[in-house]
Formats: structure tokens, sequence, C-alpha cells
């Protein structure tokens, strides 16, 4: 199956560079796993722990213990809403991560001769193009990490047809001398007719 770029180029266009997620972003992603089952986790010890400092009627737990319950035994005995509780917490850590991976998957990112396509989107399509000779500034948004590492995110200001804000791609400032080659090619073209 081809993709939205391939598709999308004419006979005379060619391809000047592709945008690339960081690994930074899937360190993100990961860590959202990381932190779902942190997070679930302290719920569940925090349940245990706290249980036996509760008044009388106050209870987290659907059983009462007994004196050879092991960590096991006091899990299973944990009350359902706190169970659900921490199930719910990593799944929404699973989902993110995998909302992150689908975005990174079908994000498309391109340069060529004649434009900039970004294009986003598994179901519903999102495809912002913009001619390179429409073209009236880009400018680079790093952050500290970003320096460090080599990310950033690129925004695009067209003549009359707005900005496009891209999502952090790795070496932006490499992108952006893309750019400005698909200018220089442009404007030699131009001036070469």
């Amino acid at each position: 199956m081809l993709s939205y770029l391939e598709q999308s180029l004419s006979a005379d266009e060619k391809l000047v560079t592709i945008g690339r997620f960081h690994w930074f972003y899937d360190v993100q992603a990961c860590l959202n796993l990381f932190w779902g089952f942190f997070f679930a986790a302290m719920i569940v010890v925090t349940a245990m722990n706290v249980e036996p400092y509760l008044p009388g009627k106050l209870t987290l737990l659907s059983q009462p213990l007994f004196v050879g319950d092991n960590w096991m035994d006091h899990l299973k005995k944990l009350h359902p809403i706190v169970k659900l509780m921490a199930v719910l917490i990593f799944l929404f850590g699973i989902l993110r991560f995998a909302q992150m991976l689908v975005i990174k998957a079908t994000t498309e990112i391109a340069v060529t001769t004649q434009r900039v396509i970004f294009k986003r989107g598994l179901v519903a399509r999102y495809v912002g193009e913009m001619n390179i000779n429409r073209i009236e500034g880009v400018s680079v948004a790093q952050s500290f990490w970003g320096r460090i590492f080599d990310f950033g995110s690129i925004i695009i200001r067209g003549m009359g047809v707005g900005e496009m804000f891209l999502p952090p791609i790795s070496r932006p400032l490499i992108f952006r001398r893309a750019i400005e080659k698909a200018q220089s090619i442009s404007e030699d073209r131009r001036d070469g007719n």
C-alpha cells in the first residue's frame, strides 16, 4: 500500500527530505505505560497499607484479613472499587501509549521541490500542504531537552494561507534548511523558465 506522500507526488516533483519523530517521542509513549503501572500499583499498595489504620466502619476490604494472609491474599480481598480504580489508571496508560504509537505510525511530514506536506490520521485524515513559493517564514521551537537531544517543533508561516504547525521532529534545523533548499530550487526553476 502506498503512503499518502507517494500517492500525492506529481511527475516533476522530487522529495527533498522527510521529517521523522525523534526517539524521545517513543520514550514519552513508554513513560505512559510506566506511569500507568506506577500509579495503579501505588493505589493498591496505599490501600493495603492504610487499611489497618482506618476506623471501624470504613474499610477498603471486601473480606476480613486473617493472620496468615500474604500480600496476594490481601490483594484479592481489596474492595472491588479500589481494584477498579487501579485497573482504570493502568488502562489509561496503555491507551495513551497506543494513541501515541498510532499518531507516529500515521503521520507523514515531508518537503518536496514544490511543497511542504503534513498528513496525520488513521481513519479521519488531516492533510496540510503549503506551496514552497508561498512560504514566508519558518520558525523552530526547541525546549531545553529539545536543544540537547536535537528535536523540536516547526512553525511554517505562509503568505495569505496562515500557519502550519508540525509536531516535534528529529533534527528540525536540517528540516528548515531543506525547506530553504526547496525554495531555492523553486526560484531557480522560475528564473530558468
